[in-house]
Formats: C-alpha cells, sequence, structure tokens
C-alpha cells in the first residue's frame, strides 16, 4: 500500500530494492539493453512468420502533442529547395537536373521516442551511481549519450493491450494505474510471457481517445499509465525496454501528492530501463487481436545523435 504522502520514502526504498548499479560493470552504458544478446535476437527474428511490418511511430509534424511545456514544441518542417524553385529559379545545375531539400527543427522528445539513460537523475545521481554534472553538461550527455543505443535495440517485442484488455471499447480512463496484476492479466489474455531481454510495449488507447477527441493535455495531463508499485516487476521480469502510448509512460496524476514522474526516478537512473513514450501502436494492436499473436520482431533504433538523453524513433513491428 502506498503511503500518498511520503513520495520520497517510496523513491528511495524502490530504489534501493531494485538497483541494477555495478551490474554490468562500471563503465556500462547500455542499462538493461544488456538483457538483448544474440541468442535473444535470434529467438526474435524466428517470429517473423509473414514479414508483414507495422510503423509504431506517430508522424513528426506540426499537428502534434505538444503544447510548450519546458520548450518543447511540435516539428518545425521548412523547404530549403522545391519544385518551383527547379522550374522557375534556376538552380543552377546543368542538364536540366533539379531536386528538393528540406530542414526540420524540432525537440528530440516531441513524438514517439526513447528516454536516454542520462535523461532522468535521483537525487544527483544518474545510471549507474554517476554524479550527473559529471555526466550531462552543456555539451550534453558524455557518458550515456543515445548514440550508444544506435544498433542494440532490436529483439523480441511483446505487446500488452492493457486497454483492450481491461477498459471499456479498448481504452483506459486518464488516471487508470495499470499494476503488475493487471500486467500478469493482460498477458494471460494474450496467451504471451513476459520475460528477460523483453521489449515490452503497454497500450492504454489513451491516443486512439486524443485523436479522436483532439489532443487537449495529452502531453503532461492526466493519463492511464503504469503504477509506480511496478517497479519491482520492471526490475524482476530483467525486460530490456518499456514503451507506451502515453506522454509520460506512468500514470498521471502521480500516485503521491506534490509529486513528479517517480516511477522515472526509480527506473532509469537506478534500474537503467530505456523507456519509450507516445509511440502509436492502434493499428498494430488491431492486428495483433485479429491473429492472436502479441510477440514479434521488434527493431527500435534512436537516431544517433552525440550526447542526446532522448531521440525519436521509428519503431518497426515484423510479423
Amino acid at each position: 500500500m502506498l503511503d500518498r504522502t511520503d513520495p520520497e520514502g517510496a523513491i528511495a526504498e524502490a530504489a534501493a530494492r531494485c538497483s541494477n548499479w555495478g551490474r554490468w560493470g562500471d563503465g556500462d552504458v547500455l542499462g538493461t539493453v544488456n538483457f538483448i544478446d544474440g541468442a535473444k535476437r535470434r529467438e526474435a527474428a524466428a517470429l517473423v512468420r509473414h514479414g508483414v511490418p507495422f510503423s509504431l511511430s506517430q508522424r513528426f509534424d506540426t499537428d502534434g502533442p505538444q503544447k510548450g511545456w519546458r520548450r518543447r514544441t511540435n516539428p518545425v518542417h521548412t523547404m530549403t529547395d522545391t519544385g518551383l524553385d527547379a522550374v522557375h529559379g534556376g538552380q543552377g545545375f546543368p542538364h536540366g537536373f533539379g531536386g528538393a531539400d528540406d530542414v526540420i527543427a524540432m525537440p528530440l522528445q516531441c513524438s514517439t521516442q526513447w528516454d536516454g539513460l542520462g535523461h532522468i537523475f535521483d537525487h544527483g545521481r544518474a545510471w549507474n551511481g554517476r554524479p550527473a554534472d559529471k555526466v550531462v553538461t552543456s555539451a550534453g550527455d558524455l557518458v550515456t549519450g543515445i548514440e550508444h543505443l544506435a544498433a542494440p535495440v532490436a529483439g523480441r517485442g511483446v505487446l500488452l493491450d492493457a486497454g483492450r484488455v481491461l477498459g471499456e471499447d479498448g481504452e483506459l480512463p486518464d488516471g487508470f494505474a495499470i499494476t503488475e496484476e493487471h500486467l500478469a492479466a493482460t498477458a494471460e489474455a494474450h496467451g504471451v510471457a513476459v520475460g528477460r531481454g523483453d521489449i515490452v510495449l503497454v497500450r492504454t488507447g489513451q491516443l486512439t481517445r486524443a485523436r479522436r477527441d483532439g489532443w487537449g493535455d495529452y502531453a503532461g495531463g492526466p493519463a492511464p499509465g503504469l503504477s509506480f508499485t511496478t517497479a519491482g516487476w520492471l526490475h524482476r521480469t530483467e525486460i530490456a525496454a518499456v514503451a507506451t502510448d502515453t506522454w509520460g509512460f506512468e500514470v498521471r496524476p502521480n500516485e503521491f501528492d506534490h509529486a513528479f514522474q517517480p516511477l522515472h526516478q526509480v527506473v532509469i537512473p537506478h534500474i537503467g530501463l530505456l523507456v519509450g513514450e507516445m509511440w502509436d501502436l492502434d493499428a498494430f494492436a488491431a492486428h495483433c487481436a485479429g491473429d492472436g499473436v502479441y510477440e514479434f520482431f521488434l527493431t527500435a533504433a534512436p537516431l544517433p545523435v552525440t550526447g542526446a538523453v532522448g531521440s525519436p524513433v521509428n519503431p518497426v513491428a515484423i510479423k
């Protein structure tokens, strides 16, 4: 039972109980992604039966969820060369050659993305117990930059469609705290097991609702999500990563008074868990419901932006 008045105590207890500090050595930069080894990837590759791919990313455009909180904005896409320039402007190329170019400006965590290991600290400590001011400076994440994850995030994906199993019309209401028991019940309903090295995707249905009713407070407001009490499950199952269709992965409002993202404060700096947010799981979830198969090959490489603490991602599930 959580004591709503004591987030500090609950965070400290969960951090001590679930810590992976030193598990892969003092120099580790991958955290739980270490659980995805060659055997796990070969197992995942064998899950491909039909070669059907699904992108699990929202589109990156101005019609996105961001409202400016902490200077997070939606992407701004600008053309620097166009067909008009080619036809009317004279681009200076020989023999009729023409082309188009473009540029995009956006926060790295404005839409479908991974939280890197340098994204969240606990009392000034980053992943593996390092002092945060020695890890992330104005030059970026000098130790656990997202570039280290550019290759290894590929393996067995497992979808837990909690919205479909636990909710009405495939959606959980805002403020619904998904517990370990809920996750277990959803896995049982799907006939799938969760274990070491898996990349677990939890669909709540909130993105479905946002698409229907408008973005509203999707970015930072109330949401269904994982309960703080799932910290033990996230650690004990030895999963490599977890991602949801919500802005913040954990339930909002949070389960404590005067708290902000307490589960983040445990799972990223202490467990070393890779966390994904704002993934688009709707079309894929419908396909899984249709064929009854909730395990698949998943590749979800971040952009290797040197020193970044998060990155956009276009996850691709293949069945």
